[in-house]
């Protein structure tokens, strides 16, 4: 974690007062952000993402994201950036929007110490609910490398399907992290949520 981001553990939590292992949500604040930052490089990038079962070490080096990509996001409407807590500890967080009239999942991270304990799928169902009933989208989509062949299983699991679709990796946009393979492309995923409430 950067020397000036803010302890993910100092970040204010919603009370949760029901249960003391459930996870409580809120949208992020622009204070929010470092840690937000440092807790996707900490699932997807250099060894400390290995701990988990998310890590994209072996496929791309270099920055996941930053606060500036992330800022603009705040602002969009029907965008929120959700955090997931866990005993007052941010253990999760993911970006939801509408895009072309969908809902859009995104930027999805799990502490890796805390993966495998049923987190992502919570995070994953407080998404669906937000673009359904707030936003009245009827299907969801997400874009995954599609040489991720461990997550495109859990994925599916959950009820998403692989459209076929694909997107090319954006290859020399820093942005984006410095790819360690040539072959890297993006998949859509696809899940129908029903007719809009």
């Amino acid at each position: 974690m950067p020397a000036n981001a803010p302890d993910a553990d100092a970040l204010p939590a919603p009370a949760d007062t029901t249960n003391a292992r459930a996870l409580a949500f809120r949208a992020a604040l622009a204070a929010d952000l470092p840690a937000v930052v440092a807790l996707v490089e900490s699932a997807y990038r250099g060894d400390a993402s290995r701990a988990g079962w998310t890590t994209e070490a072996d496929l791309l080096d270099g920055q996941r994201t930053s606060v500036a990509d992330l800022a603009p996001l705040l602002e969009r409407g029907r965008s929120r950036v959700l955090l997931a807590f866990r005993e007052g500890n941010l253990v999760a967080c993911a970006h939801v929007a509408v895009e072309d009239d969908a809902g859009y999942f995104g930027m999805f991270a799990v502490a890796p110490a805390q993966q495998c304990n049923g987190i992502g799928s919570k995070v994953l169902a407080e998404a669906e609910r937000i673009v359904a009933a707030e936003w009245g989208c009827t299907s969801i989509r997400m874009t995954v490398i599609d040489v991720r062949d461990d997550l495109i299983p859990y994925y599916e699991r959950r009820g998403y399907r692989r459209t076929g679709i694909h997107k090319p990796f954006p290859y020399g946009d820093a942005r984006f992290g410095r790819p360690l393979r040539d072959d890297l492309r993006f998949e859509v995923l696809e899940k129908s949520l029903g007719p809009a409430p």
